[in-house]
């Protein structure tokens, strides 16, 4: 497998998700954790903020239309898993993973690490940590691409 070293595209990318950050932490003082939006989008504690978390999950879903009209193509995506079972049992780990971590890898790592959150910076070195030893069980144990 052949991972694309995009740097220019990594750093805009990178610059975009942390001047929302700021702007989200700025204008609303919350953090910008994507879980956090969506669970509080699905089932509100109070109706004041689904105006801002609605806009947060509408341009994470139309950020690929936008692109593909800027670019005249849609960003090619391949999920290779071994089955349906496999990626399901996936996202069920991350759902448990997100709520044993009190927060995904964006509040904790882009917003928690810039706020020397003690909490964040042990949840995100465990994140990294879990994700280097799950590709390399993958890519070298079995057998994986």
């Amino acid at each position: 497998m052949e991972t694309a070293f995009t740097p220019l595209q990594s750093l805009f990318g990178g610059g975009l998700i942390g001047l929302a950050a700021v702007l989200l932490m700025a204008l609303h003082g919350r953090i910008a954790g994507a879980t956090g939006i969506l669970s509080g989008l699905l089932w509100p504690g109070d109706a004041s903020g689904r105006a801002w978390r609605g806009a947060m999950v509408l341009g994470m879903v139309l950020a690929p239309v936008i692109f593909a009209l800027a670019s005249g193509a849609m960003p090619q995506v391949t999920v290779t898993a071994p089955s349906l079972g496999v990626l399901a049992t996936g996202g069920v780990l991350v759902g448990v993973g997100v709520s044993l971590a009190n927060g995904c890898t964006s509040g904790h790592g882009v917003c928690g690490i810039a706020r020397l959150s003690t909490r964040s910076i042990a949840a995100t070195m465990t994140f990294m940590v879990a994700t280097a030893v799950t590709v390399y069980v993958i890519r070298h144990g079995m057998g994986g691409a």
